[in-house]
């Protein structure tokens, strides 16, 4: 079953092409029924409607964080309107900062903007392939004394990754020990497709799970 803000959430995603349906060739070389770009989050109702989603995930959870961190630089966008949707609609009014790529030497210095990386830091971020984004956002974010409190998502696709068997979201998990929190995986897309009568797409998504689901399968929320 999908909650009201999964829902909507997958709505939005279609309707800008956020999320598309077809034969699509992912970097891993797999054949994908299924394609997210984040980047197509152009407008300011869509972001804001992201941010809206992206809070109601939080709400969902019990996750608890003090302040939150965007990766540059798709998470740029996401966490700045991540925090206006926590401050609008759960009247949490939460300090919010993203690195830059290349630290400047000039002005205030330094690669972070925004507030102190200070307390439990919520990561913001699109999706997770390898991983890479997240671990360097750790990194971050234990060296200026902080501690990392989870990463919150936009989509989980619930694959598995290396020969570990395990997503790129369990990996985190289990490396790391922190939570990760997306506001939908590939159970809700195809509970949300069936819902619509769009057999095609569900089937197409189902065997691909069949053949890259991750092998946790209870723990990725794979079980329909």
């Amino acid at each position: 079953m999908t909650l009201p803000y999964q829902s909507d959430f997958i709505e939005l995603c279609m309707q800008v092409g956020v999320l598309k349906f077809g034969n699509f060739k992912l970097k891993s070389g797999r054949d994908s029924p299924y394609f997210f770009n984040a980047g197509l989050f152009n407008t300011g109702a869509a972001i804001s409607a992201v941010g809206r989603a992206y809070a109601a995930a939080v709400a969902a959870s019990d996750v608890s964080f003090d302040m939150l961190f965007g990766p540059a630089y798709k998470g740029i966008p996401l966490v700045t309107a991540t925090a206006a949707a926590l401050a609008e609609t759960q009247d949490r009014s939460l300090a919010f900062a993203f690195n830059r790529k290349e630290a400047k030497d000039h002005g205030e210095g330094g690669s972070i903007v925004g507030g102190p990386l200070q307390g439990r830091v919520l990561i913001v971020d699109d999706v997770i392939t390898a991983g890479t984004a997240i671990r360097e956002s750790i990194d971050i974010i234990k060296a200026a004394g902080a501690s990392p409190a989870g990463v919150l998502l936009a989509l989980d696709r619930q694959e598995r990754g290396g020969d570990s068997g395990l997503s790129a979201v369990q990996e985190v998990r289990e490396q790391f020990g922190i939570p990760v929190i997306a506001v939908i995986g590939l159970a809700e897309l195809i509970q949300h497709m069936q819902d619509l009568g769009r057999t095609a797409e569900v089937s197409s998504m189902r065997h691909y799970r069949d053949r890259y689901g991750a092998t946790s399968a209870d723990r990725a929320g794979l079980t329909d």
